[in-house]
């Protein structure tokens, strides 16, 4: 049966800090858009307050995320729990971009390992909590994070970084502009 709730309790936050993956759902406004779904893992989330999170949103094939939120805010974040007691926890809330160039970024980085890969922080204020079962969820034992992401941007540099950044994360595949699209064509 699931439950909501107005924040992050302690618990729950201690549940989510245990998880090795969690997963990330944009949507555009457009109906004919679609729907993102990104799995995050590595040491890249952090629960800021009882109502806030954010991530450090490494550089990948596409900005989905980032597109949505710029032009709506929705998100919605997902932990399931592969091992021990099966619980599902999802935090809605509205979100937003931080890029290298906001004065945000000189608070928030500092709390995350230094991916050289880094593109942006993903903030978001969460308006609702929701725990629910998780007896569908299978059971599985985690093994390592892979470093082929780390590895991969090692070997292009960060010029090689900034480069793919232009050629594939300005816009979504809908073609709904970046926060970092947006910077890229004003520079």
């Amino acid at each position: 049966m699931a439950k909501f709730y107005d924040s992050i309790s302690d618990t729950l936050q201690q549940f989510i800090e245990v998880q090795h993956i969690f997963f990330v759902a944009s949507a555009p406004l457009s109906g004919v858009g679609h729907v993102n779904v990104s799995p995050k893992g590595m040491d890249s989330l952090r629960v800021l307050s009882p109502n806030q999170v954010a991530y450090i949103d490494l550089i990948g094939s596409g900005n989905e995320t980032s597109a949505h939120l710029n032009e709506n805010g929705r998100v919605t974040f997902m932990w399931c729990a592969f091992s021990g007691k099966p619980d599902i926890v999802r935090l809605y809330g509205k979100g937003r971009a931080i890029l290298p160039s906001d004065l945000e970024w000189t608070e928030l980085s500092p709390l995350f390992p230094n991916y050289l890969n880094a593109r942006q922080i993903i903030t978001a204020d969460i308006h609702m909590v929701q725990t629910s079962c998780g007896y569908g969820v299978p059971l599985m034992d985690f093994v390592a994070d892979r470093d082929t992401l780390t590895r991969w941007a090692e070997a292009k540099g960060e010029e090689g970084l900034h480069n793919y950044i232009c050629e594939k994360n300005v816009e979504s595949i809908d073609g709904i502009p970046t926060p970092i699209g947006i910077q890229v064509k004003t520079q």
